[in-house]
């Protein structure tokens, strides 16, 4: 009876392990080709989203242009000579800009965002401080006195397309 049982033992522990390290094959095997697959579908999702996410940082740098305060006063001419009704027209101007583009934020990273709707709001800002200057009468010297306070720092937007410009570079690499 034990030979027997030794017998049956030393026929089925050979096929024990055998079935184990199988089973530990497959299974390591199975596991390389679910990586492999997700692998693929990343790198052909990136394909697919690198362009779009390149042109909607494209677009966000073309709007920080637009808003720069010095592209803006030339862009936009004033209709009058009330100061407060062009700092009105230049403000919906940006706030119009920055709506036409929020569906871009999908693509970029929160930071980025972040900084492009800081840059929007500091903008203006600049011009709702220049426009409560009592010493500014006119819509020309409104456009003046924008222009010299900005010349004497970066413009937010010049701050925000430096930052978003090493963000696409990381992008890139």
């Amino acid at each position: 009876m034990t030979a027997t049982f030794l017998t049956m033992i030393s026929y089925v522990l050979p096929a024990l392990v055998v079935g184990a390290v199988a089973y530990y094959l497959f299974q390591m095997h199975f596991k390389n080709e679910q990586n492999r697959r997700n692998f693929e579908l990343i790198k052909a999702t990136k394909k697919e989203t690198l362009p779009l996410r390149i042109q909607a940082y494209e677009r966000l740098v073309l709007f920080l242009e637009r808003i720069n305060p010095s592209n803006l006063l030339v862009r936009i001419k004033p209709m009058g000579d009330e100061k407060q009704a062009y700092f009105n027209l230049l403000a919906a101007t940006i706030v119009q800009e920055y709506e036409h583009n929020l569906s871009q934020q999908i693509y970029i990273s929160e930071e980025s965002w972040n900084l492009i709707t800081t840059a929007k709001n500091t903008t203006i800002q600049i011009l709702t401080d220049v426009v409560a200057d009592a010493t500014v009468e006119n819509s020309q010297m409104y456009r003046e006195a924008v222009l010299k306070k900005i010349l004497n720092a970066n413009p937010p937007s010049a701050i925000a397309i430096s930052i978003i410009k090493k963000e696409v570079l990381e992008l890139l690499s």
